[in-house]
């Protein structure tokens, strides 16, 4: 990986159907449906829709043999109609539903966590390469069955539901995550199976990027180019569904990582799409930019978080969490910690090609000077790298804020944008707060300064505000998710801090919210189980109840603050 000069990595083109995924083939698009594939009209009229807003993959629960030939009959419809999308059914727990959905559909999705059941506790030598040929013998079938029909399968791992032998030598970590992914495909190739797309993922931004990118190595180490899929899980609905997708899902566009895109969010997935477009089509602008020459700085590094050291200018640097500047002040909350002008330290504004030898002598004489990066660059992600490299290399301490200036009319598009260009910043730790303006000034500043926390929050760097892990939701989910992710929000907005999910089903639940400090999970039709981490405290009791329930849960645990003197 170049971190300074955007290229597509090189990887093999898979064929899925009448579209590819890799090698020169643009970076595709997709989406989940959320019917039953057994409403056999519901889930027809929604492949319509998803297609019709730009889905060039479209993805299927099929939690069982009926839903997978279910899907089957989907399939033969929408061909019927000239709509040639390739379905992908996505299998959970049952290699067989995984063998029959593969003679019916283009793609399946296999999560190595729960292929086959997994013992609790330390595993020795023996039980490890036992359980990993049960895995294998699991394996064989769908291979030649895949092989057979000419269908690609997807080896998706997830954070939080990484099989007990991984979790025994690994933990739930990224390291975990990457070799989870690396075994799956070294089975495939002993079975010479090789159409084959990767997924790691997380509702965590930094545990994605870091897990992608481990998993990148180890496949370049071992001459592997198989397709990368990409996608923040449970990433949420509005704008902090959006921003979250696209720190996690840009930072690895900006190294030049991904083939394949999901954004994942508490809605119709119709609407999951333009967002994805919107992202995929910002980063991959950046191709055949001029060069940016730059070394690497040693002591930066891509593949473990660590912030870069800087010293402490009042609440700037020094290991504080990161600010937010803005260029003008509002009357609406939320307030910037500065306002350009307004008591803030002094600040040193410049850019890549401003850095020579005279400068940083000067910085290193001046050490409580902040320094204001901005970026004119067709890549601005890898040109602010470039600058912070330079700066550290020459070994200077001085804190950076970063300035990001766009002319967007709307704002969720600003949103997306600004997201995929702090986000690899915050990720790699490079940067102590951040600028966001616009102009023409056609964003309120109080929509700058809020894109801006939300930024700091998706990417881990910050929180100001209650954070919630949300599925899109699915077939398997029995009651209206986003209504209820939309009543918890209302409900427990004002808890900073706590991390709240919301799952469709059990599936997504207790595993893949991973670390949610309490979980509003689905149980069934209208029914709801609360967790307090991942341990259940309350089964089945009735969706009227539950969020009412979930408050006293927290109360009890005296979680919820007291409201200030006065009122808000």
């Amino acid at each position: 990986m170049n971190p300074f000069n955007y290229s597509r990595r090189e990887t093999v083109q898979i064929p899925v159907g009448t579209t590819t995924i890799g090698g020169t083939a643009p970076v595709r698009i997709q989406t989940m449906a959320n019917t039953d594939t057994n409403d056999i009209e519901a889930s027809v009229d929604q492949a319509v829709r998803c297609h019709e807003a730009g889905a060039e993959l479209l993805r299927y629960t099929t939690q069982g043999t009926r839903e997978a030939q279910s899907l089957g009959v989907i399939h033969s419809r929408l061909r019927s109609m000239g709509i040639t999308v390739p379905l992908v059914a996505d299998i959970h727990f049952n290699p067989k539903v995984a063998e029959t959905a593969a003679a019916l559909v283009e793609k399946v999705r296999i999560n190595p966590g729960n292929f086959v059941p997994g013992k609790d506790g330390e595993y020795t030598q023996a039980e490890w390469d036992a359980e990993l040929e049960a895995v294998r013998a699991k394996l064989r079938p769908l291979l030649d069955i895949c092989r057979r029909h000419s269908t690609a399968v997807r080896i998706g791992v997830n954070h939080g539901s990484l099989s007990p032998r991984i979790m025994s030598r690994y933990g739930n970590t990224p390291e975990g995550l990457a070799a989870s992914c690396i075994e799956f495909i070294s089975l495939c190739e002993k079975e010479d199976f090789r159409n084959i797309v990767l997924s790691v993922k997380a509702s965590n931004t930094l545990v994605m990027i870091h897990a992608v990118r481990l998993l990148v190595r180890e496949m370049d180490a071992r001459g592997m180019r198989y397709p990368i899929h990409l996608g923040v899980t449970e990433a949420g609905s509005d704008d902090e569904g959006r921003i979250k997708s696209a720190v996690g899902i840009g930072t690895l566009l900006a190294d030049g990582i991904g083939d394949t895109v999901r954004v994942s969010l508490s809605e119709a997935p119709e609407a999951e799409l333009p967002v994805a477009r919107t992202l995929v089509d910002y980063i991959t602008a950046r191709a055949s930019h001029a060069p940016i020459h730059c070394t690497p700085c040693a002591s930066l590094s891509h593949y473990s978080f660590s912030r870069r050291e800087t010293v402490r200018v009042g609440k700037i640097g020094g290991g504080q969490p990161p600010i937010v500047v803005a260029a003008e002040p509002c009357s609406a909350a939320p307030q910037a910690d500065y306002i350009v002008g307004d008591g803030m330290p002094t600040f040193f504004v410049m850019q890549y090609g401003e850095i020579s030898d005279s400068t940083t002598r000067f910085l290193a004489r001046h050490p409580s000077l902040v320094i204001m990066l901005y970026s004119r660059h067709a890549n601005p992600v890898g040109e602010l790298r470039a600058a912070i490299h330079s700066l550290t290399a020459a070994g200077l301490k001085n804190p950076v804020i970063v300035n990001r200036r766009y002319s967007e009319t709307s704002l969720s598009t600003l949103q997306i944008k600004a997201a995929a260009d702090f986000g690899p910043l915050l990720a790699d730790g490079l940067i102590d707060g951040v600028m966001l303006e616009n102009l023409p000034r056609t964003i309120p500043q109080s929509a700058l300064n809020d894109t801006a926390f939300k930024i700091l929050q998706a990417a881990r760097a910050r929180v100001t505000m209650t954070e919630y892990i949300s599925c899109p939701s699915c077939g398997r989910t029995k009651f209206d998710l986003p209504e209820a992710v939309r009543r918890v929000k209302a409900a427990t907005a004002r808890l900073v801090g706590l991390k709240i999910a919301v799952m469709g089903c059990i599936v997504n639940g207790p595993g893949e919210m991973a670390d949610a400090d309490y979980g509003y999970i689905g149980a069934g039709t209208g029914r709801v189980s609360l967790y307090r981490g991942r341990q259940c405290v309350l089964k089945n009791i009735p969706e009227a109840e539950a969020t009412d329930r979930l408050l006293e849960l927290i109360a009890a645990d005296g979680r919820i603050p007291s409201p200030p003197v006065g009122g808000r």
